[in-house]
């Protein structure tokens, strides 16, 4: 987050303008906490994992602020020399024309352009620039929630748009090298869900079904979430009052098929739930396409949380 003194002394660090926009490109960062119960989502990177590989690449926070690329289509002009990285979805990057890796930092020099085509593997690439993006935060972000006119370069919830201007947070960088390979879905992917809320309630049918029969990805998915289609799942109660809305809940409405709820779901819910994915599982599914064959694995809040710090840890 810049302080007004960074801010201005940011100013005239280099930045990327915007030459072409694809469907989505939005900044975000980890996202906004503590207003849940004014209203007001989390936000923040759906594939928090790539995004924090991206800032580790060059040096920062692993909750830095980033560009979240979905599907491609976004072109960037270098106003000066600049290391940027680039982590998760392969969507074809190109630097003047030259193949990059999905995964790596790189320099711009003054004039070159950095293009991402289309989704090869995964869906989301994220961008990260020097110190983060200079940015006026909002609520202690500056991810975008579009449904609530938040964040964003504008601090209004917009997209990219051409002319916009991408100023890094600071001038050094300290590049790395990726220590590991980022496996973006392929054909079934499995997503551990911690159990609880209303599960005792389903019909013991229901519950072989949801963690014993594959799902698909449903056309139905964006950043508030994302509709499974498979078997229909029934739960024995008549009616609940809303509650409270995790990152990851598995929502039941009365068509039996789930919804998953993400960054940008609204802040309470009627649904009966299954449970919620894990945040390694949520970052997993912001990768998954349509038609991905989803698989729902029960694991204790201790696995869950496990695997959690064990992400964290790489970043140290």
């Amino acid at each position: 987050m810049a302080t007004p003194e960074i801010s201005r002394a940011a100013s005239g660090n280099a930045a990327l303008v915007v030459e072409g926009t694809g469907p989505l490109a939005l900044v975000e960062d980890a996202g906004r906490f503590g207003a849940r119960h004014l209203g007001v989502t989390q936000g923040g990177a759906l594939d928090w994992i790539a995004l924090g590989w991206a800032n580790w690449l060059l040096g920062n926070a692993p909750d830095a602020a980033g560009i979240e690329i979905a599907m491609g289509g976004l072109t960037l002009k270098a106003t000066g020399r600049m290391a940027v990285a680039i982590a998760g979805a392969d969507l074809g990057a190109t630097r003047d024309g030259e193949t990059l890796p999905a995964n790596g930092s790189f320099v711009l020099e003054p004039g070159q352009v950095l293009a991402f085509d289309q989704p090869r593997a995964g869906l989301r690439a994220y961008l990260a620039l020097p110190g983060g993006i200079d940015a006026e935060p909002f609520m202690g972000s500056l991810s975008t929630v579009a449904r609530e006119q938040l964040g964003g370069l504008d601090g209004r919830g917009s997209a990219l748009r051409i002319g916009d201007r991408l100023i890094a947070a600071s001038v050094a960088a300290e590049t790395r090298e990726m220590p590991c390979a980022m496996a973006m879905p392929q054909d079934e992917v499995t997503l551990e869900l911690v159990t609880g809320a209303q599960i005792a309630h389903f019909e013991g049918a229901s519950l072989f079904a949801a963690f014993n029969q594959a799902w698909q990805v449903d056309s139905r998915a964006d950043r508030m979430g994302v509709r499974l289609t498979g078997p229909e799942l029934r739960c024995q109660l008549g009616g609940m009052i809303s509650e409270g809305i995790p990152l990851g809940a598995v929502q039941v409405p009365p068509d039996g098929q789930p919804i998953i709820l993400l960054n940008d779901r609204q802040t309470i819910g009627g649904y009966p739930r299954l449970g919620a994915l894990s945040p390694l599982a949520c970052a997993r599914l912001g990768q998954c396409a349509p038609g991905t064959s989803i698989r729902l694995s029960p694991v204790t809040p201790h696995q869950a949380r496990k695997a959690y710090l064990q992400q964290l840890a790489l970043w140290r």
